[in-house]
Parts: structure tokens; C-alpha cells; sequence
């Protein structure tokens, strides 16, 4: 039996919590499942609200996997009987994970020290000035260095525990576990966290605002040209977005539109500039405002 121990801090992330108790928690006869805290009692969450642990760090001296959630703030330094249980968790060969901001707590206590790491995007560069010995990945949902695991934010936390569920039983069981709470099977890890950033490179931003500058301009001559200088990309890029986010046109007639001739050419430069490809960018965003 595996056992797995959640570490629930102050100001958890309420979501993050529930996301391995519901994936462990529902797999009877290969996990065991424990919240945990800096000691058994409430915790205070993020959402206003508190939850009970029923453990204290003692938990992670027993368990064979040990999650953190996100937390808020993500910039105070955790108790260091909380950061001297998880050096000895992972010492003694546990497995350690992080969902969303729990990678600040994994790099306060050093493991993610020479290593390559994710988090939520919006707290990515915080996590990469903060520690600068941990190479901070954030354009991926999550990464797997083996004893050593972080994730991105929310939903990315989901992905996490079911890739480790894959590792321990393979694909039929992580499967099984994603029907049972109703979530795809599987996201690749590599795939590029879909977001907005405060600061994204020119060519990649949403087109929400550009469409938003036309309808206020629908008596005017729109161009692809206008609207592409708009949404400061170039206009084969403006098309292949436009065509992909509110067309159903086959892929290979999207490539030709675009200008990129194939939809070999189109697979190969969208895989490098998203790290997914055009048929799941569509499924992600069909319909999507942003």
C-alpha cells in the first residue's frame, strides 16, 4: 500500500487540497490517503473557509508520496520543523510534489536546488529571482524529475497526480482514475500552460482585445493587415490563430490559408511555439473569449 500525506499550510489553496484527495483518496487497495499540517487540526484556506487535518508532521515520516499544495503567500518562509520533515521525507526516499505555489515550499526547503521546476505562471519569475538555483520552467503543466515533481496551477494539479497514478499502475489505472472524477485521461506535461501573461511575447498574445478594437470599428475598413498590427503579430500568425480559435476548417486547409503551405510545416512551428498541437489548441480554445 502506498501511503500518500497531503501537507495542508496556512492560507491553503482549498482546490489544490481536494485535487490528490480526490484522486488517492478513491483508489482503495493501492493508496493510502492522509491530510496532514504543521500539526492535526484547522487550517486556514485561501477560499474563507477552514479544514481539518487530522495529522501532524508525523505523517511524512510514514508516507511513501508527499503532495503541497499551492498556499498563499507564497514569499514567507515556512516553519522549519515543516521544512526539516520534508528534507527527512525526501532523505529516507519519499517522493515529494508540489502543486502550483507549494514549489515555493519544496525550494525554502532545498529540494528543488539544481533542478528544473514549474509552477503557477503568474509566480514564475518570483520563484526563479527568489532562487536562482532552480531552473523555472513556466510554460509547461508540470515536470517529473523523478523523486522531485512540481506542477503548474488549478487544473495542472490534476494532470500531476494522475501522471503519478500512470507511474505507479500504468495507463488502465490512471485511466480509470480520470473517469472516475471526470477529467481527461491524460495532458502531456510538456504542453504549454494556455495563458495570458502579464508581459507575452508579441506574436503569441490573445486575440480578445484586437477582436473587442474591430467591433468597435465594424463601420470602418478592416483589414487582416490592421487587425494584425493590432494584436502586434505578424498576419500569417494572425490567420492561423483566427482560423484554429472560430473556424472548423481542417487543419491542412488552415496551413494553407496561413501560409504556411503544409500542415506538416504548420504542425512543426506550432509545436515549437506551444509545445501542443493545432488539433489540441483547438480543443482548448474553441469558443474560448481570450
Amino acid at each position: 500500500m502506498h501511503r500518500v500525506a497531503v501537507l495542508a499550510l496556512a492560507d491553503v489553496v482549498a482546490f489544490d487540497l481536494s485535487t490528490p484527495a480526490q484522486v488517492f483518496g478513491n483508489q482503495p487497495g493501492r493508496y493510502v490517503f492522509t491530510a496532514c499540517g504543521a500539526r492535526a487540526g484547522s487550517v486556514a484556506t485561501t477560499t474563507g473557509f477552514a479544514v481539518d487535518v487530522p495529522r501532524g508532521l508525523d505523517a511524512l515520516a510514514q508516507a511513501d508520496t508527499v503532495l503541497v499544495p499551492g498556499l498563499r503567500p507564497v514569499d514567507w518562509p515556512p516553519p522549519p520543523p515543516v521544512l526539516d520533515a520534508l528534507r527527512a521525507a525526501h532523505a529516507r526516499g519519499a517522493r515529494v510534489a508540489s502543486i502550483c505555489t507549494g514549489a515555493f515550499v519544496l525550494a525554502h526547503a532545498g529540494l528543488l536546488d539544481g533542478r528544473r521546476a514549474t509552477t503557477h505562471w503568474a509566480h514564475a519569475q518570483q520563484l526563479a529571482e527568489r532562487y536562482p538555483a532552480v531552473t523555472v520552467d513556466p510554460g509547461v503543466l508540470y515536470v517529473d524529475e523523478g523523486d522531485v515533481l512540481t506542477s503548474a496551477g488549478v487544473a495542472a494539479g490534476i494532470d500531476l497526480c494522475l501522471h503519478l497514478v500512470r507511474r505507479d499502475h500504468g495507463a488502465e489505472v490512471a485511466n480509470a482514475a480520470a473517469r472516475q472524477i471526470v477529467v481527461a485521461p491524460h495532458r502531456d506535461g510538456g504542453q504549454a500552460q494556455f495563458v495570458e501573461a502579464p508581459l507575452p511575447p508579441a506574436g503569441e498574445r490573445g486575440l480578445a482585445a484586437t477582436r473587442a478594437w474591430a467591433v468597435q470599428r465594424l463601420r470602418e475598413p478592416l483589414t487582416v493587415a490592421g487587425m494584425a498590427r493590432h494584436a502586434a503579430c505578424s498576419e500569417r500568425t494572425f490567420a492561423r490563430r483566427r482560423l484554429l480559435e472560430a473556424t472548423d476548417l481542417p487543419v491542412e486547409d488552415v496551413a494553407g490559408q496561413a501560409g504556411f503551405g503544409t500542415a506538416a510545416s504548420l504542425r512543426a512551428h506550432f509545436r515549437r511555439a506551444t509545445a501542443t498541437t493545432p488539433l489540441a489548441y483547438r480543443r482548448s480554445f474553441r469558443g474560448s473569449q481570450t
